[in-house]
């Protein structure tokens, strides 16, 4: 995926730790609002479910929740629910939930939004995956 307007709406998901943002990305059914619930689950916040706004601010691009579902997120099966949110997070990554990871030590993915490039980390098919995913906004990854 490459953006290079100032601002952008994508089909994607959002939460933040500590206004670092988790940019969830992937087709229809791919899990992102599953994975922006599970990294809630651990203490992360709603930024925006299902559509994302993102603009560029200097070096860095920032994701906000168009008004109309802000505070909001799909639960399939259960519906739709309220959640705690943050008006905007500075993405720190992007994980694309449309390829699934290989490999046990992957090589350092890019992607670059509006100019900007960012981690990019594939899905993974494992119950620690929304640990592994906070850890890596937490501390970064070594080497």
């Amino acid at each position: 995926m490459t953006s290079q307007a100032g601002a952008v709406n994508l089909h994607a998901s959002c939460v933040a730790w500590c206004q670092r943002g988790i940019l969830i990305i992937g087709p229809s059914g791919s899990g992102k609002s599953t994975l922006a619930l599970a990294l809630m689950s651990l203490g992360c916040k709603l930024v925006s479910d299902d559509r994302t706004d993102l603009v560029r601010a200097d070096d860095a691009v920032v994701a906000s929740a168009p008004r109309a579902i802000r505070g909001r997120i799909e639960a399939r099966g259960v519906g739709i629910l309220h959640a705690e949110t943050i008006d905007a997070a500075r993405l720190a990554c992007v994980i694309d939930m449309g390829h699934a990871e290989a490999e046990r030590l992957p090589p350092l993915r890019r992607t670059a939004l509006l100019g900007i490039a960012l981690p990019l980390l594939h899905r993974v098919e494992s119950a620690h995956f929304p640990a592994a995913i906070l850890q890596y906004v937490k501390g970064g990854r070594f080497a």
